[in-house]
Protein backbone atom coordinates (compact mmCIF):
# COMPACT_ATOMS: atom_id res chain seq x y z
CA UNK A 1 0.00 0.00 0.00
CA UNK A 2 1.05 3.70 -1.12
CA UNK A 3 1.36 5.96 1.90
CA UNK A 4 0.61 9.37 0.55
CA UNK A 5 0.91 12.69 1.93
CA UNK A 6 -0.04 16.19 0.83
CA UNK A 7 1.74 19.16 1.11
CA UNK A 8 -0.65 22.54 1.37
CA UNK A 9 1.45 25.74 0.05
CA UNK A 10 0.93 28.86 -0.73
CA UNK A 11 2.56 31.97 -1.16
CA UNK A 12 4.83 33.11 1.02
CA UNK A 13 5.52 29.94 2.96
CA UNK A 14 9.20 29.06 3.97
CA UNK A 15 11.06 27.78 1.49
CA UNK A 16 13.78 26.01 3.36
CA UNK A 17 10.54 23.99 5.83
CA UNK A 18 8.92 23.27 2.68
CA UNK A 19 11.01 21.44 0.26
CA UNK A 20 13.17 19.67 3.30
CA UNK A 21 9.66 18.03 3.73
CA UNK A 22 8.96 17.40 -0.08
CA UNK A 23 12.53 15.89 -0.49
CA UNK A 24 13.05 13.70 2.97
CA UNK A 25 9.61 12.21 2.51
CA UNK A 26 10.10 11.98 -1.31
CA UNK A 27 13.81 9.83 -0.37
CA UNK A 28 11.62 7.84 1.65
CA UNK A 29 9.17 6.82 -0.86
CA UNK A 30 6.21 8.58 0.58
CA UNK A 31 4.08 10.01 -2.40
CA UNK A 32 4.09 13.60 -2.23
CA UNK A 33 1.40 16.14 -3.48
CA UNK A 34 2.35 19.85 -3.43
CA UNK A 35 -0.79 21.56 -3.36
CA UNK A 36 -1.51 25.09 -3.60
CA UNK A 37 -4.24 26.77 -2.70
CA UNK A 38 -3.37 29.86 -4.64
CA UNK A 39 -5.67 29.03 -7.58
CA UNK A 40 -2.59 28.95 -9.93
CA UNK A 41 -0.01 25.79 -9.39
CA UNK A 42 3.39 28.58 -9.29
CA UNK A 43 3.71 30.11 -5.77
CA UNK A 44 6.33 32.75 -4.44
CA UNK A 45 8.05 31.57 -1.73
CA UNK A 46 8.53 33.69 1.63
CA UNK A 47 12.37 34.76 0.37
CA UNK A 48 11.35 34.59 -3.69
CA UNK A 49 12.31 31.36 -4.92
CA UNK A 50 9.71 30.18 -6.90
CA UNK A 51 7.84 27.04 -6.21
CA UNK A 52 5.58 24.74 -8.81
CA UNK A 53 2.75 22.85 -7.06
CA UNK A 54 1.79 19.33 -8.12
CA UNK A 55 -1.87 20.04 -8.23
CA UNK A 56 -4.55 22.50 -6.91
CA UNK A 57 -5.53 21.77 -3.51
CA UNK A 58 -9.68 21.84 -3.89
CA UNK A 59 -8.83 19.08 -6.85
CA UNK A 60 -7.20 16.94 -4.20
CA UNK A 61 -9.29 17.15 -0.95
CA UNK A 62 -11.44 14.23 -1.27
CA UNK A 63 -8.55 12.20 -2.24
CA UNK A 64 -7.39 10.19 1.48
CA UNK A 65 -3.84 11.33 2.71
CA UNK A 66 -2.10 9.71 5.64
CA UNK A 67 -0.42 12.88 6.11
CA UNK A 68 -1.43 16.40 5.90
CA UNK A 69 1.06 18.95 6.18
CA UNK A 70 1.67 22.33 6.58
CA UNK A 71 4.55 24.83 6.16
CA UNK A 72 5.44 27.94 7.67
CA UNK A 73 6.45 31.57 6.73
CA UNK A 74 4.68 34.19 6.35
CA UNK A 75 2.76 35.22 5.38
CA UNK A 76 2.20 31.65 3.83
CA UNK A 77 1.03 30.44 6.85
CA UNK A 78 -1.44 32.87 7.22
CA UNK A 79 -2.82 31.85 4.16
CA UNK A 80 -3.38 28.83 4.73
CA UNK A 81 -4.94 29.44 7.68
CA UNK A 82 -7.64 31.85 5.73
CA UNK A 83 -7.92 29.00 3.49
CA UNK A 84 -11.60 27.11 4.64
CA UNK A 85 -11.68 23.94 2.16
CA UNK A 86 -8.28 23.15 3.87
CA UNK A 87 -9.81 24.15 7.37
CA UNK A 88 -11.78 21.47 6.68
CA UNK A 89 -10.08 18.82 5.76
CA UNK A 90 -7.30 19.15 8.58
CA UNK A 91 -10.60 18.56 10.88
CA UNK A 92 -11.42 15.83 8.95
CA UNK A 93 -7.73 14.26 8.75
CA UNK A 94 -7.53 14.93 12.85
CA UNK A 95 -11.14 13.40 13.67
CA UNK A 96 -10.33 10.11 11.88
CA UNK A 97 -6.97 9.73 13.46
CA UNK A 98 -4.42 10.56 10.68
CA UNK A 99 -1.73 12.87 10.77
CA UNK A 100 -1.72 16.25 10.35
CA UNK A 101 1.77 18.38 10.60
CA UNK A 102 2.60 21.86 10.68
CA UNK A 103 6.06 23.73 11.61
CA UNK A 104 7.12 27.49 12.20
CA UNK A 105 4.14 29.78 12.44
CA UNK A 106 1.93 27.15 10.91
CA UNK A 107 1.22 25.50 14.07
CA UNK A 108 0.17 28.91 16.23
CA UNK A 109 -1.52 29.96 12.96
CA UNK A 110 -3.25 27.46 10.76
CA UNK A 111 -3.91 24.40 12.79
CA UNK A 112 -4.80 27.00 15.94
CA UNK A 113 -7.51 28.81 13.73
CA UNK A 114 -8.65 25.33 12.50
CA UNK A 115 -9.58 24.47 16.29
CA UNK A 116 -7.34 20.92 16.32
CA UNK A 117 -5.12 22.19 18.49
CA UNK A 118 -7.34 21.75 21.95
CA UNK A 119 -5.80 19.70 24.64
CA UNK A 120 -2.52 18.72 22.74
CA UNK A 121 0.95 19.53 23.66
CA UNK A 122 2.67 21.37 20.88
CA UNK A 123 5.15 23.53 19.37
CA UNK A 124 5.50 26.40 16.96
CA UNK A 125 7.88 29.55 16.17
CA UNK A 126 8.31 30.80 19.79
CA UNK A 127 7.14 34.08 19.08
CA UNK A 128 4.05 33.13 17.87
CA UNK A 129 3.41 31.26 21.43
CA UNK A 130 1.24 34.29 22.64
CA UNK A 131 -1.22 33.04 20.21
CA UNK A 132 -1.98 30.10 21.38
CA UNK A 133 -5.18 29.09 23.45
CA UNK A 134 -6.36 25.62 24.74
CA UNK A 135 -3.31 23.90 23.80
CA UNK A 136 0.09 23.56 25.60
CA UNK A 137 3.26 24.98 24.29
CA UNK A 138 6.31 23.10 24.65
CA UNK A 139 9.60 25.02 23.40
CA UNK A 140 11.17 22.26 21.82
CA UNK A 141 12.29 21.54 18.56
CA UNK A 142 9.78 18.94 17.09
CA UNK A 143 6.63 17.19 19.18
CA UNK A 144 4.62 14.23 18.54
CA UNK A 145 1.27 14.53 20.06
CA UNK A 146 -0.98 11.41 19.20
CA UNK A 147 -1.74 12.06 15.61
CA UNK A 148 -0.16 15.70 15.26
CA UNK A 149 3.07 16.40 14.76
CA UNK A 150 4.61 20.28 15.40
CA UNK A 151 7.83 21.91 14.51
CA UNK A 152 9.38 25.18 15.41
CA UNK A 153 11.13 26.55 11.99
CA UNK A 154 13.74 26.22 9.29
CA UNK A 155 16.15 25.32 12.20
CA UNK A 156 14.38 22.18 13.16
CA UNK A 157 12.88 21.04 9.23
CA UNK A 158 14.77 18.33 8.67
CA UNK A 159 14.35 16.37 12.11
CA UNK A 160 10.77 17.41 11.19
CA UNK A 161 10.63 15.32 8.17
CA UNK A 162 12.52 12.48 9.72
CA UNK A 163 9.78 12.18 12.23
CA UNK A 164 7.02 12.11 9.65
CA UNK A 165 8.76 9.28 7.96
CA UNK A 166 9.18 7.75 11.60
CA UNK A 167 5.49 8.18 12.22
CA UNK A 168 4.26 6.91 8.68
CA UNK A 169 6.67 4.20 8.33
CA UNK A 170 8.77 3.05 10.83
CA UNK A 171 12.46 4.08 13.18
CA UNK A 172 14.16 1.71 10.86
CA UNK A 173 13.16 3.63 7.53
CA UNK A 174 13.97 7.08 9.76
CA UNK A 175 17.24 6.02 10.34
CA UNK A 176 17.97 4.62 6.89
CA UNK A 177 16.76 7.64 5.31
CA UNK A 178 18.90 9.69 7.43
CA UNK A 179 21.64 7.77 6.84
CA UNK A 180 21.53 7.62 3.17
CA UNK A 181 21.24 11.60 3.70
CA UNK A 182 24.55 11.41 5.94
CA UNK A 183 22.63 13.19 8.62
CA UNK A 184 25.21 12.44 11.75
Amino acid sequence: MTVRAVIAVADGVDELECVTLINVLRRADIEVIVASIEGRRMITCERGTRLTADAMLIDVLAQRFDLIALPGGMPGAERLAEHPPLAERVRQQAKAGLLFAAIGEAPALALQQYGVLRQRRMTCYPAFSDRLSGCVFVDQPVLVDGNCITSQGPGSALEFALTLVEQLLSKAQRRQVAADMRVL
